[in-house]
């Protein structure tokens, strides 16, 4: 896959404000974390416009294909180009053959019909049938929760600067966090960060992923869809994220928070 990148929008920039502290006010230059539409093209045709950070957008396209089930694996993608635009970013990708006969056709399905507004999902029978189902034997070690929410503090470097950002981080069973990526969306987040362990062809059954982020269904079914058999989150799961771990096979965690945190589906994978 190759990959051309030529964009020059930076990810954060310094905006002037009026800082007001214990009543009295000052002029100050603040750092704001940037959000541009970013726009994913297979085979010459617009499937989706995001907003998102302009970081690590070749692992983002790469990761939305996967976790989106666009393609299976990365090899399927067969040329990546990043081009800048007046109104944004477009991220140009050419898809194999047969699974740009398959994105094609669902397209198809998808025309003249009235959806239910999530993601390409074009009934309520097919948003039950979506996610995958996960094996994996692996299992936490004692500590690697409150050892990564630790450790990831202090890699969220954009986080640092702006504040306005979540974080995906990818952890070793031991806590030990391998991989963050970064986005102003937390399903972004997550999809630069599947995205990044594709390309590294690191795999997804030896790690749990982190996100500084409540759980949604979309974050379940992202992680679900690559075979990541745990996700964690710093905040709250919802209803519907807590019944598609379940059936899917996902380890839901909420409220990690130090020592404490809650386990919502599958504890067997958590010591």
């Amino acid at each position: 896959m190759r990959h051309e990148v030529g964009v020059g929008i930076e990810a954060h920039n310094s905006y002037g404000a009026c800082r007001w502290v214990g009543g009295d006010a000052t002029h100050s230059d603040e750092t704001v974390a940037e959000e541009v539409p970013v726009a994913l093209v297979y085979n010459g045709i617009s499937h989706a416009v995001m907003l998102a950070t302009p970081l690590d957008l070749e692992d983002f396209a790469l990761g939305f294909s996967l976790s989106e089930c666009i393609v299976r694996r990365s090899g399927e993608i067969h040329d990546l180009e990043i081009v800048e635009r007046d109104n944004g970013i477009e991220v140009q990708m050419q898809l194999s053959a047969p699974r740009a006969q398959a994105l094609k056709e669902h397209r198809r399905t998808l025309a003249g019909r009235t959806g239910c507004g999530l993601c390409g999902t074009e009934s309520l029978d097919q948003l039950a049938r979506r996610a995958a189902t996960v094996q994996s034997s692996a299992v936490l070690s004692r500590g690697a929760l409150p050892r990564a929410l630790s450790g990831l503090q202090g890699m969220q470097h954009l986080f640092q600067l702006t504040g306005a950002v979540h974080g995906a981080a990818w952890c070793g069973v031991d806590g030990l966090i391998d991989l963050v990526r970064e986005d102003v969306g937390r399903h972004n987040a997550l999809d630069k960060l599947i995205g990044s362990l594709a390309s590294q062809r690191k795999g997804f059954a030896g790690g749990f992923v982190l996100m500084t982020s409540r759980a949604s269904y979309e974050i379940v079914q992202k992680a679900a869809a690559v075979g990541i058999a745990v996700v964690a989150a710093v905040s709250a799961p919802t209803g519907m994220a807590v019944r598609v771990a379940t059936d899917s096979g996902v380890t839901l965690v909420g409220f990690v928070r130090g020592e404490r945190y809650c386990v919502y589906s599958h504890p067997q994978r958590i010591h």
